[in-house]
């Protein structure tokens, strides 16, 4: 993927994103601000690594949280959503998973959600991958920067 592009594309397209990041720790939004212009499109972001923070920061419901857990499509569409009333913007981003070593809360090593909200809707995307914590937050940031291209592509194509 080429990022140079991808910020560029968004930022002619008048998107702006924020970002929510649990399982990646913030490696999302750091991905995007390594490529000059980024400030042309991304608001922000809130590591919300803990519930507490999830709740807090993004309005994520506790009873969701307390219901289902962290590594849930609801949690995501919500951080997702949360993102973007924080930051003022259009695009939200969201990430949540198990990154390992170990399972957690009865999910998979691999299991990760993404959120993707734009102008108030949102969808959360599934995925199951393999390899190490390194190797699982890296495909979570690759897959949720191809979910924004997508994103970017309609908006220039004038759907969105």
């Amino acid at each position: 993927m080429d990022l140079d592009t991808l910020v560029a594309d968004a930022t002619a397209a008048g998107l702006s994103v924020a970002t929510a990041e649990s399982l990646t720790g913030g490696l999302l939004a750091a991905t995007l601000v390594e490529v000059p212009g980024a400030s042309g499109m991304l608001n922000g972001g809130v590591i919300a690594y803990q519930n507490d923070v999830k709740v807090r920061a993004l309005g994520v419901p506790a009873e969701l949280l307390a219901e289902h857990g962290a590594v849930d499509a609801r949690v995501a569409c919500a951080m997702a959503l949360g993102a973007c009333h924080l930051a003022g913007a259009r695009v939200g981003l969201s990430t949540t998973g198990v990154a390992g070593p170990e399972p957690h809360q009865g999910k998979a090593v691999g299991d990760v959600f993404i959120g993707v909200a734009i102008d108030g809707e949102v969808q959360a995307y599934e995925y199951h991958f393999g390899g190490d914590r390194a190797m699982v937050r890296q495909q979570a940031v690759d897959e949720a920067l191809a979910l924004l291209q997508q994103v970017v592509a309609a908006a220039r194509e004038q759907k969105l």
